[in-house]
């Protein structure tokens, strides 16, 4: 029996919806699972039956980062993939300086490292540790012909895509020097050596992603022992949502949520409801836990809204997302077959809703040209058009055959088993 340590962004929902289901599987082949976090990722871990060990206690007690992540969800584009990076910088520097002694204090023998949380591999390393690298979200590995992941570019493989790629890079390696010069300091310190790119923080042994390859960009750098197994998501691993069931009225149900973190843009909302006012249809909005109900009465077309919603549950009935294009939800929508409109606010957003329209499984409406008649346009466009319908399930089937967690934990057990990089 192995005992996995898991390290995650936060208590951000995303990762944590790919990362309990995967200490679930493991838990359930007979390992010892642990997740390392904030207080405010232990309810959510326990309530996925995963143990729970708490680092950086001080800095973050329960409800601290409700303040960062009020703010986060007022900015976009750039001003909020900067403040990411700033919150980011703060937990890096708790987890750096509390996670090794309690980890090692556990008696991990293993880590499973969110690809978000960029100090894991150095922790894993201090501890001379194996470590899986595990992409919930769009997959980071920096490469001269795949668009950055914060950018809404299409995939080319024209030489000006190249220049173009090349100098998004060059924003974003600006953008994370705070983080890579916390990271050298704790390597110098610990006597490791320095890393000379940021894909030399991903593990040496497996990397794994929760897409279907079908979904990422023509990938030609990533690593032989990099793993696309398809989607882990679960309610097993979520606690339970109530929602007015008795309000759903048989009409086409399209389900609208701009995800937990970008979603204070009151007036995104508003313009859903007016692009979808006088269609055949009923709208269901989830709020994500940026408002209450009541502080939206007055939405065109009175849509039935929600300040959190079952989302798996919704989606097994919904003939259309609208999604801020998070790595998750987007996951779940081609796990039930559903088309989506995109409209991608920051982070890796914009690099989801790139692939969901390069895949054709939707279409993505830039938050800068978010207006109702184009709205409702490409809502009546993907609802009306069969290819989209297609094109999603052809995702659906693919991320089926990838193996989902089954095969994720079969490719952890072997790379710490055997020591040795796991190849595709």
């Amino acid at each position: 029996m192995t005992h996995f340590g898991i390290l995650t962004p936060g208590a951000a929902t995303g990762p944590l919806h790919t990362m309990l289901p995967l200490g679930q599987e493991l838990q359930r082949r007979g390992h010892r699972v642990t997740l390392f976090g904030i207080p405010e990722a232990e309810p959510k871990t326990l309530a996925a039956g995963v143990a729970f060990s708490p680092v950086g206690a001080a800095e973050f007690p329960m409800g601290a980062s409700a303040e960062g992540l009020s703010k986060l969800g007022q900015l976009q584009g750039l001003a909020a993939l900067q403040y990411t990076i700033h919150l980011l910088n703060q937990l890096s520097m708790v987890m750096l300086r509390d996670a090794p002694a309690a980890i090692k204090t556990a008696g991990v023998d293993a880590l499973l490292v969110n690809q978000g949380v960029v100090e894991g591999g150095t922790i894993a390393e201090q501890l001379q540790l194996p470590f899986v690298t595990v992409c919930s979200a769009v997959v980071l590995n920096a490469e001269p012909s795949i668009p950055p992941f914060c950018t809404p570019w299409r995939y080319s493989p024209a030489r000006w895509a190249r220049w173009r790629n090349q100098l998004g890079y060059a924003v974003l390696e600006r953008i994370a020097q705070p983080m890579r010069d916390l990271l050298d300091d704790h390597r110098r310190e610990w006597k490791l050596p320095r890393y000379s790119s940021p894909n030399q923080a991903y593990s040496p042994l497996a990397q794994i992603s929760q897409a279907p390859a079908e979904f990422e960009f023509p990938r030609q750098e990533l690593p032989p022992w990099f793993h696309f197994t398809g989607t882990y998501h679960t309610p097993a691993s979520r606690i339970a949502v109530p929602f007015p069931h008795d309000q759903l009225n048989g009409k086409p149900l399209i389900y609208a949520s701009m995800g937990t973190l970008q979603n204070r843009l009151q007036w995104v909302f508003e313009t859903i409801a007016a692009a979808c006012e006088g269609l055949e249809v009923q709208l269901v909005i989830s709020l994500g836990g940026s408002a209450k109900p009541e502080s939206l009465p007055d939405l065109p077309g009175k849509p039935l809204v929600v300040e959190y919603a079952p989302q798996l549950e919704l989606l097994q009935k919904a003939v259309l997302m609208i999604t801020h294009a998070g790595m998750n939800t987007t996951m779940e929508c081609v796990q039930q077959g559903v088309p989506m409109v995109a409209i991608p606010v920051a982070n890796d957003q914009p690099g989801v809703a790139a692939r969901i329209a390069w895949t054709g499984a939707g279409e993505c409406v830039p938050l800068r040209r978010l207006k109702v008649p184009r709205l409702r346009n490409v809502i009546q466009q993907v609802l009306s058009q069969d290819s989209y319908k297609q094109q999603v399930l052809r995702l659906q089937q693919a991320t089926q055959r990838a193996g989902g967690v089954q095969r994720a934990a079969d490719i952890v057990e072997q790379a710490v088993a055997t020591g040795k990089p796991v190849l595709a």
